[in-house]
């Protein structure tokens, strides 16, 4: 157990777990949502509720955000109003989202001018690592900062990585990202040749299981496809997200990006599809779609579910 006090706001898909197990850490965790029932689940797990955004700040000195987008952040920090200075003065800010360095590093200007602490550390995973405590944390600040949050990073993660001054860590989270979404692109192009080959979608999966390039993702991502699973642990609104966010980052970097291009071409044609809410593996729809001859808008917006008999 430790008396020291955690803000966390942002209770999503992988938020109410990592603050789940902040909790369990032993961890003082006051949290805050706009909706009732993911803070009344942290509640029944031993979380603190506060009734706003300055309630959360006035009881802890450390305070995670694990927000959908930039916008989010920026409503609950009130940026651009007085009341910012008064929220993060004093105050480590830990920012675990995953959006463009540029907005990181001017949200680091601004709160060390008010007198705050600020560090990166978005983190590698999905829902199911998020549960399980084995996210793999990335963190970026100044050195005394990120000493001050690694332990309460490393309580919702299973490895945590320093990497140097801000946006370090952004941009080695996009880099990992480029690998993950090509990668699990790939696996959907794999099991939709399959299909139209007439190869026996199980054996596929055992055959790949047992190769070199099995890893916990592809044996995951293969086994949802198998069990006509598209249940989300990192949904395609979410990925496309990400997609764009390696590309330009790419863009800016001036390197060549010819993989997440097209994976995030697939990742859209996937949502204007409606299948924005399925796991991401659910983007073979979007390749089922382009081999037949359908266009994204005349593909139907009701989400399919892949049976494994149809693999």
């Amino acid at each position: 157990m430790t008396d020291r006090s955690i803000g966390f706001i942002g209770l999503g898909i992988m938020g109410v777990p990592m603050a789940t197990n902040l909790v369990r850490a032993g961890y003082d965790v006051v949290v805050w949502a706009r909706s009732a029932g993911p803070a009344d689940e942290l509640a029944a797990r031993g979380a603190r509720v506060a009734t706003d955004v300055a309630g959360v700040f006035a009881e802890a000195e450390t305070v995670v955000l694990m927000l959908r987008d930039e916008a989010a952040v920026d409503a609950v920090l009130g940026r651009g109003t007085d009341a910012f200075a008064h929220l993060v003065a004093d105050r480590t800010i830990v920012q675990m989202g995953t959006f463009t360095t540029a907005f990181s590093q001017e949200l680091a200007r601004e709160v060390r001018s008010a007198a705050g602490r600020y560090v990166e550390a978005p983190v590698s995973g999905s829902r199911g690592p998020a549960i399980e405590g084995t996210l793999v944390g990335m963190l970026a600040g100044e050195a005394d900062a990120v000493a001050h949050v690694e332990p309460v990073v490393a309580a919702m993660c299973g490895q945590v990585f320093r990497c140097g001054a801000i946006p370090a860590a952004l941009s080695m989270k996009l880099a990992v990202n480029t690998f993950l979404i090509t990668m699990v692109t790939g696996l959907a192009e794999t099991f939709h040749f399959a299909e139209r080959a007439g190869v026996d979608a199980s054996i596929l999966r055992d055959v790949l299981d047992a190769g070199p390039m099995a890893s916990v993702v592809s044996r995951g991502k293969a086994q949802k496809l198998t069990e006509g699973d598209l249940t989300a642990q990192a949904a395609i609104a979410d990925v496309l997200k990400n997609a764009r966010l390696a590309e330009a980052a790419a863009d800016a970097a001036g390197s060549a990006h010819p993989l997440i291009t097209a994976s995030r071409e697939l990742y859209e044609s996937a949502v204007v599809e409606g299948r924005g809410a399925l796991d991401m593996i659910g983007v073979i729809g979007a390749l089922e779609a382009r081999a037949d001859g359908r266009a994204p808008a005349d593909a139907g917006a009701a989400p399919r579910v892949i049976p494994p008999s149809a693999l």
